[in-house]
């Protein structure tokens, strides 16, 4: 972790203030809070929003972070009595890995030739509607870094074998001494032989240089779950790229977009759709054709319906991602006047009015109207 990722993960800038540091908060915690962001991930991320803003808004601790980093604020230094947080008698906590660290003091180092897992990737994969809500099957092809198949990962020729640096003896960092108005000091670096791998390779292989990977193209197929929408991940373990020193592959995460459609509407596991009506069929009633994402249903509309009246359809819905009932459609009704009418439609809409005593003001006639009526009357 450096020392920018506290704010990275609230979405300030480092000299951000305590004002735009807690606005942000609020903003990310409502967003992610697992009370209303039911999404994969969500909670994970509302840990690490909480995390960051306990640090960030307090000035000590703060301070500690943006000298030391995590460690620093959470018990190495400017945490606790006297600037050192975290003593607790045995080894004084935190503080003795960050001394180690600076100084080269006690500690057990980290092996460099510990297996480590491998880079997780990212993919993203689009659906259409109808897969957005029924689910489906999806084969994705990417390149990624794959444990060379010449030397099974190991960096060197066939036959032959790392040795251990003989500069560092394997710790992969050496001790510095350093002369300074307090004294010598004592600092530890990557050693600058093996570059911190701790084992030297004296003949690299032929195919992967030296590296232990290889570039390869990879194929695998996704289960799409039924439900899924924008903006959520799949994670496929073991999908990633190769681990180091024998260390396991990393994670494949496939991020879901799924196209808007040209009919409906979709707000969770809740389908909308707009249903246009002639006046007719809004004052008479009728029986329409409805689409739905599962089949064409005949709804009834009773006379009288008027534009924004909602009718729902049950189960006519997409389905729930960690299952459940299915969702409903609403159908939402549109009144639409109509336009071009012919002389029996006029005639029939003007009956209509004065069996309703209802009062239409006569169109004022412009020039051509006024000679076609001088024309007819002759």
């Amino acid at each position: 972790m450096n020392n920018t990722e506290y704010y990275d993960r609230l979405g300030v800038s480092k000299d951000a203030s305590a004002d735009e540091i807690k606005k942000a908060y609020r903003k990310l915690s409502k967003k992610y809070h697992p009370d209303i962001n039911k999404e994969p991930g969500a909670e994970d991320k509302y840990k690490e929003v909480q995390e960051a803003y306990e640090t960030l808004s307090d000035d000590q601790k703060r301070a500690a972070y943006d000298q030391y980093g995590a460690a620093g604020a959470n018990g190495g230094f400017g945490g606790g009595a006297g600037g050192f947080g975290g003593f607790d008698g045995a080894g004084f906590g935190g503080f003795e890995d960050i001394f180690s660290s600076f100084f080269g003091g006690g500690g057990a180092a980290q092996n460099p030739n510990a297996p480590r897992q491998g880079d997780d990737l990212q993919y993203r994969v689009n659906l259409s509607f109808e897969e957005g809500i029924f689910g489906t099957e999806k084969e994705v092809s990417y390149q990624r870094e794959a444990e060379c198949h010449t030397c099974h990962g190991s960096g060197a020729k066939p036959g032959t074998s790392p040795v251990t640096c003989s500069k560092c003896h394997g710790s992969g960092a050496i001790n510095v001494d350093t002369r300074t108005p307090l004294g010598m000091m004592r600092r530890q670096v990557t050693c600058d032989v093996c570059h911190g791998r701790g084992q030297v390779i004296q003949e690299p292989c032929a195919t992967c240089h030296g590296s232990g990977h290889e570039k390869k193209a990879h194929t695998v197929t996704v289960k799409i779950p039924a439900g899924v929408e924008t903006g959520q991940q799949i994670r496929l373990a073991g999908q990633g790229e190769a681990g180091y020193n024998g260390g396991p592959y990393g994670d494949l995460y496939v991020r879901i977009a799924v196209q808007a459609s040209d009919k409906f509407e979709r707000e969770g596991t809740t389908i909308h759709y707009r249903l246009d009506l002639n006046f007719v069929q809004a004052a008479l009633g009728d029986v329409v054709h409805v689409p739905t994402v599962h089949g064409d249903v005949d709804l009834t509309i009773p006379e009288g319906t008027q534009t924004g009246k909602k009718f729902r359809l049950r189960g006519k819905g997409a389905p729930s991602l960690r299952g459940g009932a299915m969702g409903d459609q609403y159908v939402t009704v549109n009144v639409f006047t109509p336009t071009g009418l012919n002389d029996k439609q006029r005639a029939a809409l003007k009956d209509f009015a004065e069996a309703g005593n209802i009062n239409v003001t006569p169109k004022k006639k412009g020039f051509f109207d006024k000679v076609k009526d001088a024309f007819e009357g002759e």
